[in-house]
């Protein structure tokens, strides 16, 4: 009867250490999927890092393309106000001309009116001369010559008077010539200005302007590179910035490299570092990742330790070959640091033989004999062969 109880303790111990290496085994399967999980998580951040980096790449090349629209319109702006320059130089000119017209002219009306004088001179003395010849028929040959010479002079200086008058308008004509070209040069200088301006304000709104699309047509390098009107929290857009560092979705609906690398992202089924190594804010190993009760799904750190502990738990139980008892039981209690409970077990490999623990020491493993041939029947099965 004692024999028998032995036996059936034995056989409890054996079914305890099935189900210890079923559960280990168990584990070790859970372990295995937690670090696939953590794996398609890890596929899903870089899927997610490599659509950032495209959409990131895209905004710098737009970020380009505008500080090159921008650099355009410096040049443009540069060019505008060297004509601007010249053309304030040729209108300084044009004035300049306009003053030694006004003086020659100034200069032409004077000699004319002294021309004039002398030719009233000569009239009156032509007139007193007139008389005297009239009055003074008797008058000798050289004052008919004097006369004739007298008028001659006269004639010569009516014709210079003609001609300071010709000069005189010449030099009226061209002081309204250079007027009006002078004018002209103001306007277009005026003109050159004002697009100088113009390209200037474009260039620096393409560079730096974050209230909205500039020209019309696109937005500036600065909006997509940190943010700004139409650029921040828009459907199909985002900046740079955002879509490398910020914590929330960037264009409403996905989210950036940094939050599917090393976020909080339950609501989309767990960042790339909580599915390493834990769920919630602080990644604890014993959060789930997503769900919860039967249907929670935990990280690769999570199974990771379900796996030790089974691992540890079978080792606590098996503790592998030894000599003999003395041998098995110092390896327990001095180098796994457990201690000797019943059921434990270890291969004993002097005699070739399982040992277990019972309440009463170490027992050799025993066999079920029940379904074995007796003495006789193996005997006349011999025989018979």
């Amino acid at each position: 009867m004692a024999a028998s109880t032995s036996f059936f303790k034995q056989s409890g111990t054996t079914a305890t250490l099935q189900a210890t290496f079923n559960q280990t085994v168990a584990d070790a399967q859970a372990a295995q999927a937690a670090a696939e999980t953590a794996q398609t998580a890890a596929e899903a951040a870089q899927t997610a890092a490599e659509n950032a980096r495209d959409t990131a790449n895209n905004h710098a090349s737009n970020a380009q393309q505008s500080a090159a629209t921008t650099s355009t319109a410096e040049t443009n702006s540069a060019a505008s106000a060297a004509a601007a320059a010249t053309s304030e130089a040729n209108s300084s000119t044009s004035e300049t001309n306009s003053a030694t017209s006004e003086a020659n002219s100034s200069t032409s009306a004077s000699n004319a009116s002294t021309s004039a004088s002398n030719a009233a001179t000569s009239e009156t003395n032509a007139a007193a001369s007139a008389a005297s010849a009239a009055s003074n028929s008797s008058s000798t040959s050289s004052d008919a010559t004097a006369t004739a010479a007298d008028a001659v002079a006269t004639a010569a200086d009516r014709v210079q008077t003609g001609l300071d008058a010709t000069a005189t308008a010449a030099d009226a004509v061209s002081t309204a010539a250079d007027a009006a070209t002078a004018s002209t040069a103001a306007s277009n200088a005026s003109t050159s200005e004002t697009n100088a301006a113009a390209s200037n304000t474009l260039a620096q709104q393409w560079a730096s302007q974050t209230t909205g699309i500039v020209d019309s047509t696109e937005y500036a390098a600065k909006a997509w590179a940190i943010g700004g009107t139409g650029v921040t929290n828009t459907a199909g857009a985002g900046a740079s910035k955002d879509w490398a560092t910020k914590a929330t979705t960037v264009d409403g609906t996905e989210h950036s490299a940094k939050s599917y690398a090393a976020g909080t992202l339950s609501a989309l089924n767990g960042s790339a570092k909580q599915w390493a190594l834990g769920g919630g804010g602080s990644f604890d190993r014993d959060t789930a990742v997503t769900g919860s009760g039967i249907t929670a799904e935990y990280s690769a750190r999570y199974w990771a330790n379900q796996a030790a502990n089974s691992a540890q738990d079978f080792v606590d139980v098996y503790y592998g070959a030894f000599t003999n008892d003395t041998a098995a039981e110092d390896y327990q209690i001095n180098d796994n640091l457990g201690s000797v409970n019943v059921g434990d077990l270890y291969f004993d490999s002097t005699n070739n033989v399982m040992r277990v623990r019972s309440f009463s020491g170490w027992n050799d493993v025993a066999t079920d004999t029940t379904n074995f041939a007796t003495k006789g029947f193996a005997t006349a099965m011999a025989i018979a062969l």
